[in-house]
């Protein structure tokens, strides 16, 4: 029979496996007897761990959520991964989140084993962070809201505009979307019937909250393509709308978050929805993409297209005149 505090380890390991498992089930697992199982089950509470039972020829045990956070329990890739995601959140838009996540680096290292903390070592020494260029977010906001999301749950908060002016508004929450360094708020206004999309790092939460709501079908069925659209579509004063003749995972690998909403059209092209401060700039982006394009609008893009793609010709021409004389000379 295994030693008691391995056998508890391993029923730890077991019970998030599944949704329930029965006394039976677990007794072949560990191979003892079902009243070793309820024993165990004991001591595993005793630590902490909230594992809920149910009586009957249909019950069983399956591991709850406890009013505090007992020891977990992670197998290798997995404490990799916390590592890695920890390193990550303290270079991140969430305010305080560096010396929180400063905190449990240290608390994992020093139980790390040494071959994990030998690659954690190399994870810490290999990566590095640019500096965060988005507005700060407070953690609470972001769980506040995140918990109305799921709640379906309205809020009532006070947005402040790009221009400074503040309006206070009741919004059914859909969905947090992380673009670039930003989090947006994607939202059904109620007091404009419409959508809306808010810079969480703008609003501020009101008391109480609003009612439970049905949630409302997202146009085009997709919350991070309709914040990325309108996000970009505010700040562009030249949106332009694109056929790019190559499927759109193969395009999507090209673009940033940022860049624009893309759409598929049939297995080999793909729609974008882009824009920039001009034509020309636009256009010099969509031929850095390497693939070819129909402009679908504004038509007049069609023109700066040809223009930039002449003037490229030009030079291509002139440089393999000039690379000839050389070889000649």
């Amino acid at each position: 029979m295994l030693d008691t505090s391995v056998r508890l380890l391993r029923l730890l390991a077991l019970l998030p496996a599944r949704a329930s498992w029965s006394g039976p089930e677990l007794a072949d697992r560990l191979g003892v007897t079902t009243r070793t199982v309820r024993n165990d089950v004991e001591r595993l509470r005793l630590l902490g761990y909230e594992v809920r039972s149910s009586p009957g020829a249909a019950g069983g045990y399956r591991l709850g959520s406890g009013a505090a956070l007992p020891p977990l329990l992670l197998d290798d890739e997995e404490a990799t991964v916390v590592a890695v995601a920890l390193r990550a959140a303290a270079t991140g838009s969430i305010a305080g989140v560096e010396e929180v996540a400063a905190r449990a680096l240290v608390k994992l290292d020093t139980v790390l084993p040494a071959r994990l903390r030998v690659r954690a070592d190399a994870l810490r020494a290999a990566v590095a962070s640019a500096p965060g260029g988005g507005p700060a977010v407070g953690a609470q906001v972001l769980a506040d809201v995140a918990a109305a999301v799921a709640a379906r749950t309205g809020l009532r908060l006070d947005y402040r505009a790009h221009d400074g002016t503040t309006t206070s508004r009741a919004v059914e929450p859909h969905r947090l979307v992380h673009v670039g360094r930003r989090w947006y708020l994607l939202a059904f206004d109620l007091d404009r019937d419409d959508w809306r999309t808010f810079r969480v790092d703008r609003l501020t939460l009101r008391t109480p909250g609003g009612p439970r709501f049905v949630p409302r079908p997202v146009p085009g069925g997709d919350a991070v393509a309709h914040v990325v659209r309108g996000v970009g579509s505010a700040a562009w004063a030249r949106p332009v709308r694109v056929r790019l003749h190559a499927p759109a995972g193969v395009v999507a690998e090209r673009l940033s978050p940022v860049a624009g909403a893309l759409a598929d059209d049939g297995p080999d092209a793909c729609v974008l929805e882009t824009g920039g401060t001009s034509l020309a700039q636009v256009a010099g982006f969509l031929l850095s993409l390497d693939v070819d394009v129909t402009v679908l609008d504004p038509p007049e893009l069609a023109t700066v297209l040809a223009r930039l793609g002449a003037r490229g010709a030009r030079a291509g021409r002139a440089h393999g005149h000039e690379h000839g004389e050389g070889e000649g000379a």
